[in-house]
């Protein structure tokens, strides 16, 4: 969500279309049903020959520039809704910045059964708006859109529920689902420590009368002192430690992240797809293959409209981006991987512009498929009518002996077929390469043989393949393991392997010669104590041999000939991830002296098998 910060405030846009010239600025404060009001901008086309519909935007990163007479250098998407002319709406959300509404409440739970007007969400907050638009706004045709990336498409999200019946066309694009599933802050219950601690640092402090105001409120950057996050948050300690060192109480929601550690009714409010019911307009939910904030939450809504609204009119875009890639940049690369082609340009001008035409203005024509997804490796995009596809076989790709991976399961029947490493806290593995201190965004792309190299990371893999794999959808980590401690974090990664003499994909962005590159495909986390439930954990029984199912989330890849599968195995991807002391205690207040090594197996026998279950294509 911290990308769209920036993207949202027209930071990386670029000038390209005249707007002062063409349209009319005016701000006003919207009454909400309980008498809060919303700072918001219109911007209106000066040419009023026809009537316009609306495209509202809305979020709690700001809208500037502010002040009637400043206009932001483009209003939609892309610059062609610029030029096509639409009522472009940009809301200060409650809360936050020149809205009212007291403190800001970061992902506030819908309420599905509003018993008056105190009773408010961001669904009631989308419907007010778009009702007080319609009654005071000139010139309008009485249709609506909404759109926006990660918490704005999450707004977007929130907007489709309970929606106003003018609201026929809606895009969350990136927009988390669940928080404590698969989205920002964690992963599986694995808290995701410095994206949240930079998340929430820059956007979630609690107003300070002797700093702040209603008209600018003051986002100030954590001053790390270190370009090194790796030394920063091993020096930093347990996550309960960042409020006595460094937030000091000005971060309300970080306090109350560490007081539910577990799946509790805190979290469950939260999730998304479960009020996703009477969805009836049209909805262009976009992801991104390699976004590494949010990809479980536009999927989980996605199956969530197909669940709950049996007859909808749903469509699900899925590219080679990272968070919110689409609409900031060509979209021909990531890292040093190249697609081939303008791939955002293309969702830009071919997908996302003529959905909100046709739907908004009736105007041109609109076959869109159910699915339309970009398939890396091969570097095409491709149509479905359904996600996954109809043509997938789940097969099983086998951890074996000497870090062999296979299609074939293993024979061998010993107890003593497993694989063994010791992970130590103290030295955890890092999550890439690179000295950072903020995630970044190329990390989920990022060549993986800094990690292959440590001896606390088991590595599997294929032989070259004499032919092609294909996979598409959800990709599922297997695992028989066993622990000396009580509790452990299993990080499994999905890797494509090319040959020693690559020569495809180059030349490459940055000029990597990519002999034996290791592309990180997919990867993700899993914390031992909820193997059972997320909400009650239990610890691991020393030396058990226990079963570890999670998934990896989709994917639409082809493995090329030549190139092999790799699979790696670890217990710590830090600090992305935050430390398990793997010992079973409420991590989130856990002391120095919890932290303990441990001495992890990982089963590879023909009855104790570990495997990664891959939809596979024909």
């Amino acid at each position: 969500m911290f990308l769209w910060l920036f993207v949202a405030n027209g930071v990386l846009a670029q000038a390209t279309y005249d707007v002062k010239a063409n349209y009319t600025k005016a701000e006003y404060m919207v009454p909400m049903r309980d008498g809060i009001k919303l700072f918001t901008q219109v911007y209106t086309p000066k040419d009023q020959s026809q009537k316009y519909p609306f495209l509202l935007f809305r979020t709690p990163y700001s809208i500037p520039p502010y002040g009637p007479d400043n206009y932001r250098a483009r209003l939609g998407p892309s610059v062609e809704f610029d030029q096509e002319g639409f009522i472009f709406v940009f809301q200060d959300v409650r809360a936050q910045y020149r809205s009212e509404g007291g403190e800001f409440i970061v992902m506030k739970p819908h309420k599905p059964n509003k018993r008056g007007p105190q009773d408010t969400d961001e669904s009631s907050d989308t419907y007010d708006t778009i009702e007080w638009l319609l009654s005071h706004i000139p010139n309008h045709t009485g249709r609506a859109g909404q759109w926006g990336v990660s918490y704005p498409g999450w707004q977007t999200a929130m907007g489709m529920i309970e929606a106003h019946p003018a609201l026929v066309a809606s895009s969350p694009q990136a927009s988390p689902a669940d928080m404590w599933i698969g989205d920002d802050f964690h992963h599986n219950g694995a808290f995701r420590y410095m994206y949240t601690f930079n998340w929430l640092a820059g956007v979630a402090r609690v107003r300070d009368p002797r700093r702040d105001t209603m008209d600018v409120r003051t986002r100030r950057a954590f001053n790390y002192g270190t370009p090194d996050g790796y030394k920063f948050f091993m020096e930093l300690g347990p996550a309960v430690n960042a409020n006595t060192r460094y937030f000091k109480s000005e971060l309300p929601t970080w306090n109350e992240y560490m007081q539910h550690g577990d799946y509790d009714e805190y979290w469950k409010k939260q999730h998304v797809p479960q009020y996703l019911k009477n969805i009836r307009h049209h909805i262009l939910n976009v992801a991104g293959w390699f976004d590494a904030e949010d990809f479980y939450g536009p999927m989980a809504i996605y199956r969530g409209i197909e669940s709950l609204n049996p007859v909808n009119q749903s469509t699900l875009v899925v590219g080679p981006w990272r968070h919110g890639g689409w609409n900031s940049g060509s979209g021909d690369s990531l890292g040093n991987i190249s697609f081939g082609s303008k791939t955002s340009l293309y969702f830009q001008r071919e997908i996302q512009f003529p959905f909100f035409l046709y739907h908004l203005k009736a105007k041109g024509q609109l076959n869109l498929p159910e699915a339309l997804v970009f398939e890396t490796g091969l570097n095409e995009w491709k149509s479905y009518d359904r996600w996954p596809p109809r043509d997938v076989t789940v097969k099983n790709l086998y951890f074996r002996a000497n870090g062999k991976l296979s299609f074939s399961p293993p024979d061998e029947e010993s107890a003593e077929a497993f694989d063994t490493y010791v992970s130590d806290p103290d030295k955890p593995v890092p999550f890439t390469a690179e000295t950072r201190n903020t995630q970044g965004f190329l990390w989920m792309i990022e060549d993986q043989r800094f990690a292959a190299s440590r001896p606390d990371v088991l590595v599997y893999e294929t032989d070259e393949l004499t032919e092609e794999v294909r996979i598409a959808g959800p990709i599922i980590a297997s695992l028989q393991v066993a622990t000396t401690g009580t509790d452990a974090d299993w990080t499994v990664k999905l890797i494509d392997v090319y040959p020693g003499n690559a020569t495809d994909n180059v030349p490459n962005p940055r000029g990597v010669r990519m002999g034996h590159f290791q592309m990180l495909l997919a990867g993700e986390v899993f914390r031992s104590k909820y193997r059972n439930s997320f909400e009650k954990p239990e610890p691991m029984v020393p030396n058990k041999v226990t079963k570890i199912e999670f998934d990896l989330r989709d994917r639409y890849h082809r493995f090329l000939k030549g190139h092999r599968i790799m699979v790696q195995v670890q217990s710590t991807w830090f600090p992305v991830i935050d430390r398990n002391p793997q010992k079973f205690v409420d991590i989130y207040h856990a002391r120095e002296s919890d932290f303990q090594k441990a001495t992890h197996r990982v089963y590879r026998s023909a009855t104790s098998s570990s495997h990664i279950k891959l939809g596979v294509m024909k």
